[in-house]
């Protein structure tokens, strides 16, 4: 009876795991950035009565530039700027036509014209580790849980601790990945780096706005269901195994 009840809820917090973990890798939205160049006329100036005030150039002071990246893409999109810009980024308030560029190696925010050649090198190898470890625990995850269904119903212990482990594995790696995204947007200077650029070529009055999206958000949840889940079928497989001597 305990054991079919610690098998439930594993197979429950796997089945979440597996759920949150495949979300966070097909969904794009692993960072959310808006870019915003503030000119003059975005200020109050004062006015006497009888002045023309033209809101023309105010107009296009208050368009701003919308992207939103994850593992498989990189897209972007034209917009204006709104009280709450992060609504832009929900589905339906998206326009139909945006730029999409790969993203499997592309190190956002960093360009080759931001950054010398030996920069922008390391940050394409780091984003080439973040990328294989995302996709080795969406990989584990998948594996982990073809191998539970079929040791079901504790048809071998092996079985079970196999599959725990590839859980166990696959939580580790996404929590490596999510940690490594964390480092690369606070601890890292490429997010500065790219402001102070464009504000030197661009617009002196440029803004980078960035929060983490949804993508990131489902991330260390389904690391938390993967590594819960992973322990339940060790401990499954054990008490499998000492029932079976």
């Amino acid at each position: 009876m305990k054991l079919s009840v610690a098998l439930f809820f594993a197979g429950l917090f796997g089945a979440l795991a597996a759920v949150f973990i495949l979300l966070s890798f097909g969904t794009d939205y692993w960072l959310l950035a808006s870019e915003t160049c503030k000119t003059v006329s975005d200020f109050s100036v004062p006015t006497e009565r009888g002045d023309l005030v033209v809101n023309d150039a105010a107009d296009a002071g208050n368009t701003s530039m919308f992207y939103h990246e994850g593992f498989f893409w990189r897209c972007s999109f034209g917009g204006r700027v709104e009280e709450d810009s992060m609504l832009k980024f929900w589905f339906t308030n998206q326009p139909h036509s945006k730029v999409c560029i790969h993203a499997y190696l592309f190190p956002f925010p960093l360009s080759e014209q931001v950054h010398n050649a030996t920069t922008y090198d390391s940050a394409i190898i780091y984003r080439g580790f973040w990328s294989v470890f995302v996709l080795l625990g969406v990989t584990a995850v998948i594996l982990g849980g073809f191998i539970i269904i079929c040791a079901a119903p504790f048809a071998s212990y092996c079985l079970y601790k196999a599959g725990g482990g590839l859980f166990l594995i696959s939580g580790f790696f996404l929590l490596a990945a999510t940690v490594m995204f964390v480092i690369w947007v606070e601890v890292m200077d490429v997010v500065g780096s790219y402001v102070i650029y464009q504000k030197a070529h661009l617009c002196s009055g440029f803004q980078l706005n960035i929060i983490y999206g949804l993508s990131f958000m489902f991330a260390p949840v389904g690391v938390f269901f993967c590594l819960l889940s992973g322990l339940l079928f060790l401990l499954i497989g054990r008490s499998v195994q000492m029932h079976c001597r």
